[in-house]
């Protein structure tokens, strides 16, 4: 097997790549790709290839102890190999055969093949006529002994050998087959069924044809990709991992597995919510004001409407509007874009489902919550009790309810019923309570918080929200953190809205929705207000030039959706509504630690 030591990648933006991943060993990389490295990482990276020939050479290491180390000839880089296969596409039209084909008629996938055909024995072979199979797929092993060939071909569905003897093909297909047919290439066969006297059941082949001539070859099994620790802890193996996520996917089947599993859970949560009579509706990306939440957007120019636009921060005010038209129960499945931090738990684009019902209060979303999460794990497990990161989570309904106050209250002792709305006197009991779990940033925090609602809020997430492993609807949030939500009908100062956390995350966010136009006009407009004061503050204490480019990273102007208060204004039902993370409950259901390996794509932060 020829085998590819290191690419030389010959675009610009790939060699940029490359430069940025030279410096692996010496670098310690920032969050989310906080992964350190073992005293004992390569000084330099190695990607190995599937191709045609290895040799391998014995050096010492610092221990003295011998080690097998490959090696590649000198042929072996990557554009030696993609020159040999464009060879192979020469030699194959020459011949008169197309390495490109339109199509290929198939009559089984390999997983119904070895479903089929579980009952053959050791050594038998299906030889009548409805035992004739063709079959197509990516060519993913090979290997040749003299007048014997096995395949191994993968589809869809998994994966079966083709088993080619050189009698058995017809004209030089045969040795067509050993010399034009690379790892990586996509081939049909048609032939019978047999199973080995080793027990593999296999495609015994009559004839084949390449449809897709592969030109780059694929990483080692062995040795590349499929390498979990070194594809997390260097650097290198990241970038390959997140830029060529389609060899990756070809590479490892179990990383398609995750979007297939994503596919199934997507499915499971629109059935569910239609179940209950919802309507999937279709809002705008491109928005005029960018509300919903609070989150720096992403901002474009519409060079015709000569003005700017921003990419949704949410969905939500326009599903609301979707209400004030008539509509009673609406959802959107849809994809959100927030100009903010990337971590294993954000990407600045993400997939979020929104549902609203009229004449409904937040209780009917916590029914909703549990129905979806529950239905999509017995739809991806079978059962309720899953596992996550090594945590047994049972999701058996119902769900611990409890309120954000006696949370705060079990975990650190602190009543903030009792503090009335002396804020002075609250941080200093916090302080007091907390100060020597903190660190400097949670001090800070603290120390920032302008109300007892967001001192409340601030404390809860430090300390109680990593504690909520077992699924918790946390009810009942200071109305300053929550500017669209119906305040409590009970206690004043709150408002009814509910987080639901699983594994110390929040997965979902539900209101009874605010429907006073004149409430709501006052929140919004205090909302900015405080977020103007803030960056103001921010701008006025910049010093150098190189301050100022720093806060334009962090700082962004906050816009009012009159429209939306508008259409509150001709009357909006009383209504519930919810929004809940899907990325986050595939990492939850497929046990993904990360939210790059649920999202196809990711947006990649590459260090310079």
């Amino acid at each position: 097997m020829d085998a590819l030591k290191l690419w030389s990648l010959s675009s610009q933006p790939l060699k940029h790549l490359f430069r940025c991943a030279s410096s692996i060993t010496t670098t310690t990389l920032r969050r989310p790709y906080s992964y350190s490295y073992s005293s004992s990482s390569h000084s330099r990276v190695v990607l190995r290839c599937c191709s045609s020939t290895t040799t391998t050479t014995t050096t010492t290491n610092a221990g003295g102890r011998n080690r097998r180390v490959s090696t590649s000839s000198s042929t072996s880089d990557r554009d030696a190999v993609r020159a040999i296969r464009l060879k192979k596409v020469e030699e194959l039209r020459s011949k008169g055969l197309e390495p490109y084909a339109y199509g290929w008629e198939r009559t089984h996938t390999a997983n119904q093949l070895q479903d089929i055909y579980k009952h053959l024995a050791d050594g038998e072979e299906s030889k009548s006529e409805k035992d004739a199979v063709s079959v197509a797929g990516r060519i993913v092993a090979r290997r040749a002994f003299g007048k014997l060939a096995f395949l191994t071909l993968r589809d869809d569905s998994g994966t079966i050998q083709l088993y080619c003897e050189k009698e058995r093909l017809a004209n030089d297909q045969f040795d067509q087959l050993k010399a034009l047919v690379d790892i990586g290439d996509i081939v049909g066969v048609s032939g019978s069924i047999k199973r080995t006297e080793k027990g593999e059941l296999s495609v015994y082949v009559d004839s084949f044809a390449i449809l897709t001539k592969s030109l780059l070859p694929l990483p080692d099994k062995y040795h590349g990709l499929t390498d979990v620790d070194k594809r997390y802890r260097q650097r290198f193996y990241l970038i390959f991992l997140l830029i060529f996520r389609y060899v990756d996917m070809i590479a490892n089947p179990e990383v398609a597995d995750v979007f297939r599993k994503r596919a199934k859970i997507v499915s499971e949560i629109r059935r569910a919510v239609e179940s209950f009579g919802f309507i999937e509706v279709e809002t705008p990306v491109l928005q005029g004001a960018a509300g919903g939440a609070e989150a720096r957007p992403f901002v474009t120019y519409h060079n015709s409407l000569g003005r700017d636009l921003y990419l949704r921060i949410a969905t939500e005010l326009h599903l609301k509007r979707m209400l004030v038209g008539g509509f009673e129960k609406v959802f959107e499945i849809g994809r959100i874009f927030r100009n903010e931090g990337i971590s294993t738990r954000h990407n600045p684009e993400f997939t979020t489902i929104e549902m609203y019902e009229a004449y409904s209060d937040y209780e009917s979303m916590i029914n909703m919550a549990e129905e979806i999460v529950t239905r999509c794990a017995l739809a991806v497990h079978g059962n309720l009790t899953i596992d996550y990161q090594g945590v047994e989570i049972h999701l058996e309904r119902p769900w611990r309810r409890e309120t954000m106050h006696n949370l705060v209250k079990e975990s650190t002792g602190i009543d903030f019923d009792e503090m009335g709305n002396d804020l002075k006197v609250a941080k200093e009991v916090t302080l007091e309570n907390l100060g020597g779990d903190l660190d400097y940033k949670d001090k800070s925090s603290l120390e920032a918080c302008t109300s007892i609602g967001h001192l409340l809020n601030e404390v809860f997430e430090i300390v109680v929200e990593p504690k909520l492993l077992q699924p918790t609807f946390v009810l009942d949030y200071p109305i300053e953190i929550s500017p669209l939500a119906k305040p409590h009908r009970r206690i004043a100062g709150l408002t009814e809205r509910f987080e639901l956390f699983i594994c110390g995350r929040e997965l979902a966010n539900a209101f009874s929705e605010l429907t006073d136009p004149t409430d709501q006009r006052g929140r919004l407009e205090e909302q900015v207000r405080q977020h103007n004061e803030k960056r103001a503050a921010a701008i006025s204490k910049t010093e150098s030039a190189e301050d100022k480019g720093k806060l334009n990273d962090e700082s962004y102007e906050v816009t009012l959706d009159d429209d939306f208060l508008t259409a509150l204004e001709y009357g909006m039902p009383p209504a519930s509504g919810m929004g809940l993370g899907i990325d986050r409950l595939v990492m939850l259901l497929t046990n993904s630690a990360s939210i790059r390996d649920v999202i196809a794509f990711p947006v990649l932060k590459v260090q310079q």
